[in-house]
């Protein structure tokens, strides 16, 4: 049987790592992404793969790179297209104190460099495959009671948006679209005081990816496959 390829795009470490190490384990075939040409856990874990694991380099705030990568895959079927980005500020920054310059870069890693990926990139998933964005649960707006992480909410906020618009375009697409909201997970992002690991956590979010296979249109949801409100 054909090993399934997976795509995932920012991988040099935290989540994205930990999820390339699952579909490894998985027995899947993993091309991913990093920005730096060497170096990584992910170009280590890549020497020990016996082919299996293929990294590419990306910034995916540029979009040369972008249209790069799209040529040197464009004879390959993608089943899974994965994007991780996600950046943060000071959770107690209002909207009212950030710059501009930080606000842009939050909107522009978080919401708009994804979405570019998708756009380039999508013509590459298989009939059947999944394209998936990494969210949070931060990002939904009825959930917002309590405030904190504005602009950072804000940016995850968008790109829920902008994945219901690109939903929209292709309403009459075979492939599932995902917006997963993976937790509170210990990483470099996180912090010590998270409630999950990623040994936790990240084998309940590939299964809940991975179970989206065959079913069309837009999903918001958690780790453990329940629905994220909007």
């Amino acid at each position: 049987m054909e090993k399934k390829t997976a795509l995932i795009i920012g991988a040099s470490r935290g989540l994205g790592l930990a999820i390339v190490k699952e579909y490894l384990a998985r027995n899947w075939h993993v091309v991913a992404t990093v920005r730096e040409h060497s170096g990584t856990a992910l170009h280590e874990l890549a020497q020990d793969s016996s082919g299996q694991l293929e990294v590419e380099i990306l910034d995916i705030t540029d979009t040369a790179p972008i249209e790069a990568l799209k040529q040197r895959l464009q004879n390959r079927k993608i089943d899974l297209l994965f994007v991780n980005a996600g950046v943060s500020n000071d959770p107690s920054e209002t909207i009212g104190e950030v710059a501009t310059e930080e606000f842009t870069r939050l909107m522009l890693t978080n919401a708009l460099s994804p979405m570019r990926i998708i756009e380039n990139l999508e013509t590459h998933v298989a009939a059947n495959g999944i394209i998936g964005v990494m969210s949070s649960g931060l990002g939904s707006v009825a959930n917002n009671e309590s405030g904190g992480y504005e602009v950072y909410r804000a940016s995850k906020a968008a790109l829920n948006t902008l994945m219901r618009s690109f939903a929209a375009r292709h309403s009459k697409d075979s492939r599932s679209l995902l917006l997963i909201a993976p937790g509170w997970i210990k990483t470099d992002m996180g912090g010590p005081n998270a409630t999950y690991s990623t040994e936790e956590a990240i084998p309940r979010v590939v299964d809940t990816i991975n179970a989206q296979e065959g079913k069309s249109g837009l999903q918001y949801l958690d780790q453990f496959g329940k629905v994220v409100p909007w």
